[in-house]
């Protein structure tokens, strides 16, 4: 199948400048690591060397600290390796570079291979006992993103957790494959579980605890953690998962995203992925038998492979790391057993629909009357009828909300929801729905359309990204110290509370009753349950689909 390259969506993209010009790679800057206990805890030895971080108010911060070596020269799609040990207290102040990719979620982007890092941010002082860890895979689409974009203190003190954010190989350099390579499409996830193994050994250091670990993402992140949870190499690696936005059978139809996407799955057959790279090599030239293939593909600089970045933003089963479908895998229940917080937002889909058409003059815009019926009609064929009358365009104020619904619940909601099923048969799970009408934006200059609760909104409520505080309300600072109380409880004991708020019923897929969904709103009545499945029109989806 011919992948093109993915538009990048605005979400996150335009507003980390404020991290820009600190992720400069954090490398072999060390300092004389101080005698004495007056550091309160700024420097922590680590099993390659000793760190030194700094206090942030409440919580100590270690950024840019290397969990595996520099993945460059001849390391260039392989596993992950142990990082050179170090002297003195490594400077610890400043984030790693990210993993090289185009301006986006990194304004300046990256060409830097050298970035394998994470960061870990715990609260000041010494615990009574060990804290729970949340580790966090950033989102992206695969082939873009920053651990770093993600601000953890207010997580980290109100919840009295341990957060570590993650660089991970991204695009080409995370998801290539071909037949003359070892791990094909899957050396992204092999650093995610890399990180998680450096955490299990290092984080007691940081006063985290390694068997109290859970695995959370978002976007592409959460479907990393809904991989991870059918991955043997991940076993004992976590306790619990939190899968924002994301599921093991994410896919959409032509056009759903822009026009002229193809429709894909993001979780692709090792053959499809090695059949990509074989096009590749030769269209760069590398010619020969796969081994002179290999070699020629890793000398190559940088920049020569940045044109095909985004073509590679499908990690890859059929491999030792993913044995089989995962969406197969989760059906027949042969995942790791253990506790899952799941969810959407409710608007997932108008952050793409409101940049769908070209405006002229660089800007794009949402997607107009006419190109609403054209991708219908392309995109469903035979079954646009029915589509239509399950979403009358009379319903909507624009044809740019109508297709934002449809492309909401079919790629999005729907997903997520079966993940949910096949997951609650067996295991703990605690579905919610994201829907502040109002959060904040997530770009500068939002298109002239309700974007109402957009994909990745929901981060604004536990993060601050690129060091930019939220906007928030009253009642949205309200509803942000719920979402941070029900997460970091659920990271802690498996359940999720708030204090002072509603209670959380666990989502139970059997007994002929409708599931639970915590909807997670500001206001009075904001967090109560909702029926997603009538919400989102799912029976009708899932009859077409048969």
């Amino acid at each position: 199948m011919k992948v093109g390259r993915r538009r990048p969506l605005p979400a996150l993209v335009a507003l980390i400048g404020a991290v820009g010009a600190a992720t400069s790679c954090a490398g072999a800057q060390t300092a004389r690591l101080s005698g004495g206990g007056g550091n309160d805890g700024q420097v922590v030895r680590t099993e390659y060397g000793a760190v030194r971080g700094r206090l942030d108010g409440e919580v100590r911060t270690f950024q840019g600290i290397p969990y595996a070596a520099p993945p460059v020269g001849a390391l260039r799609w392989r596993d992950p390796r142990p990082p050179a040990r170090w002297k003195g207290a490594r400077d610890a102040t400043r984030p790693g570079s990210p993993c090289p990719q185009e301006p986006g979620e990194v304004p300046t982007g990256s060409r830097n291979e050298d970035c394998l890092y994470l960061n870990v941010t715990t609260p000041k002082g010494d615990p009574a006992k060990p804290r729970p860890v949340i580790v966090w895979v950033h989102g992206g689409g695969f082939y873009m993103g920053a651990g770093s974009n993600y601000d953890a203190h207010r997580m980290a003190a109100q919840g009295d957790a341990v957060v570590v954010s993650v660089n991970y190989r991204v695009g080409v350099f995370g998801f290539f494959g071909h037949p003359g390579l070892e791990g094909s499409g899957t050396y992204g996830l092999k650093d995610q579980q890399t990180a998680l193994s450096w955490v299990n050994r290092n984080i007691a250091r940081f006063g985290g605890d390694p068997r109290n670990v859970t695995l959370a993402g978002q976007s592409a992140g959460a479907v990393s953690g809904c991989a991870h949870l059918t991955s043997p190499g991940a076993r004992g690696l976590f306790s619990k998962v939190i899968l924002q936005t994301g599921s093991c059978s994410v896919g959409w139809p032509d056009n759903f995203d822009y026009r002229g996407q193809k429709a894909a799955e993001i979780l692709q057959p090792r053959t499809a992925v090695e059949a990509r790279g074989r096009r590749t090599a030769s269209e760069v030239g590398c010619t020969g038998d796969d081994q002179a293939v290999v070699a020629c593909l890793r000398a190559l600089p940088v920049d020569k492979l940045m044109p095909v970045l985004g073509q590679y933003m499908f990690p890859a089963y059929g491999t030792d790391v993913l044995p089989t479908r995962p969406a197969d895998a989760l059906r027949a229940g042969r995942f790791h057993h253990v506790p899952v917080l799941s969810g959407n937002t409710h608007d997932e889909a108008t952050q793409s629909t409101a940049v769908y058409e070209d405006a002229g003059g660089g800007q794009r815009g949402p997607m107009t009357e006419q190109t609403f019926d054209t991708v219908m009609t392309e995109t469903f064929g035979e079954d646009e009828k029915a589509v239509r009358a399950e979403y009358p365009r009379s319903s909507y104020d624009s044809a740019a909300l109508a297709w934002s619904a449809i492309a909401t619940d079919r790629k999005w909601v729907h997903a997520q929801y079966a993940m949910a099923r096949d997951l609650a048969r067996r295991v703990p799970v605690y579905e919610y729905e994201f829907a502040d009408p109002n959060a904040p934006a997530l770009a500068p200059g939002p298109p002239k359309m309700p974007m109402g609760a957009q994909h990745a909104s929901e981060l604004w409520y536990l993060f601050d990204l690129g060091g930019i505080p939220p906007k928030l309300d009253a009642e949205q600072r309200t509803l942000a110290r719920q979402m941070l109380g029900y997460w970091t409880s659920f990271a802690a004991t498996g359940r999720p509370a708030t204090a002072g708020g509603p209670r959380w019923p666990l989502f139970r897929a059997t007994g002929g009753r409708t599931p639970h969904v915590q909807s997670l709103a500001p206001g009075s009545g904001g967090i109560r349950p909702v029926d997603l499945a009538a919400e989102h029109h799912l029976r009708f989806w899932t009859d077409l689909a048969r």
